[in-house]
């Protein structure tokens, strides 16, 4: 077997021969291929756009889709064009930018030397990274997942940064905490200035496709800040790129991170709509980041400004998780650059209590809000890449303890010795 790797993206008319047999030797391992199917030239161009690495793209030279538009943007993603002819004569397929012409019948041989000679093989992250498993990476033990999500504009990444540098001074979890952008539109590259776009949550996923990595194989796809005391995770470079995040990879990854850091604070999307909301499952797909992450949070926190609006979004966002099945004692509303006055506190409390009650019987559990005053000065420790002050991590660190001590299942008791005969007798009585 070849020690190359090629990812090739298909595409040919219905009942091709030659598409079913390099499916076949793919399944089989004849060649080192990774062979995606694609039904129509849109999917070849969503694929191409999603940020996965292809080493080529093998189409039937018939195809009327094969143009020059379709090879350039092939091309243009670092992937060779080959084509399968089947002698007819139509056109001059060199002439629009294919890399080479295949003779049909296909044969294998002379598939993987165009292969070799036009294409580039895609290393994969289970070359690089052990798979094996790791005893921090499969055991039980898992740290803690808490979730911010809120509208734009409310200081969610901010909130999800002090809360991780909260977490982080406490000796409690022995600086293992990470903060994870799981956000389509990621920003947390940015507001940390890090200078750099990868590695990140693609290639955790993409690690997760095939095996599972070991904790340290984990953690070196973060950032490591000093400063701040925790790890980053960087989001999808590109709004789009959710299409390359499958759905059993980005579980695992998920579960990957939760085994080797002990508190994982995770920013993400407050769009929770799936198939059963809307009928469209593409829209889960582009949901699954912020699905997954609240199913299975300790914690999550809403945030919304102290608004008419804001207040409304708060309660849309609150009955979008309730329906999500994430139960109300785990959800913590957050009032972002609230009002000093307790009598204005009051009447905002107040009003979530008496807005969300409608929305069902568990949310009588709802905790009350917490209130984040207005701080001055975040803008400019943000563009020096600066902690963010004690002062305002430690409140919003502090709520969210409370509510993890308050979630957190019971541990069972030690057994107890006890004397024989001093727990009463038996009667038949």
């Amino acid at each position: 077997m070849d020690a190359d790797q090629f990812v090739v993206l298909g595409l040919a008319r219905v009942r091709s021969t030659w598409f079913t047999e390099v499916s076949r030797w793919a399944t089989a391992g004849a060649i080192p291929v990774e062979f995606v199917k694609c039904v129509s030239p849109e999917e070849v161009r969503a694929r191409l756009a999603s940020g996965r690495a292809f080493s080529a793209l093998l189409v039937d030279g018939a195809l009327p889709a094969l143009d020059r538009d379709l090879v350039e943007s092939a091309r243009a993603q670092g992937c060779a064009v080959l084509a399968v002819d089947d002698g007819m004569p139509r056109r001059d397929l060199a002439a629009i930018g294919v890399s080479a012409v295949l003779p049909e019948p296909l044969d294998r041989r002379m598939l993987m030397a165009a292969l070799r000679d036009h294409a580039q093989p895609v290393q994969r992250l289970a070359d690089t990274i052990d798979l094996t498993g790791h005893p921090e990476a499969t055991g039980s033990w898992r740290g803690h997942l808490v979730v911010l999500l809120g509208a734009g504009g409310a200081g969610t990444s901010t909130l999800a940064m002090a809360t991780a540098q909260a977490f982080a001074v406490d000796a409690r979890y022995g600086g293992r905490v990470l903060l994870a952008d799981l956000a389509l539109d990621a920003d947390l590259a940015m507001l940390h200035d890090v200078g750099d776009v990868v590695p990140g949550l693609q290639e955790l996923v993409e690690a997760h496709r095939s095996g599972r990595p070991a904790a340290d194989d984990v953690q070196a796809l973060t950032f490591a800040l000093p400063d701040r005391g925790y790890d980053l995770l960087l989001g999808l470079r590109r709004h789009r790129d959710w299409s390359a995040l499958r759905p059993r990879a980005t579980a695992a990854a998920l579960d990957s991170l939760l085994c080797t850091y002990q508190v994982v604070v995770a920013d993400v999307e407050a769009d929770l709509e799936g198939q059963d909301d809307c009928g469209s499952l593409d829209i889960e797909d582009r949901n699954r980041l912020a699905r997954t992450a609240t199913a299975h949070a300790d914690v999550v926190a809403v945030t919304c400004q102290p608004t008419l609006v804001g207040l409304h979004r708060l309660v849309r966002h609150l009955d979008a998780l309730f329906r999500h099945g994430v139960a109300a004692r785990r959800i913590l509303p957050v009032v972002n650059r609230a009002p000093r006055q307790g009598r204005l506190r009051a009447e905002l409390a107040r009003a979530v209590a008496e807005l969300a009650a409608p929305l069902g019987p568990d949310a009588a559990q709802l905790c009350s809000p917490l209130f984040v005053p207005d701080r001055r000065g975040l803008d400019d420790l943000m563009r020096a890449a600066d902690p963010l002050p004690a002062s305002f991590t430690r409140p919003i660190g502090e709520a969210m303890r409370a509510l993890l001590d308050r979630v957190e299942p019971p541990t069972a008791a030690d057994p107890q010795r006890v004397v024989p005969g001093s727990l009463g007798a038996w009667s038949p009585a």
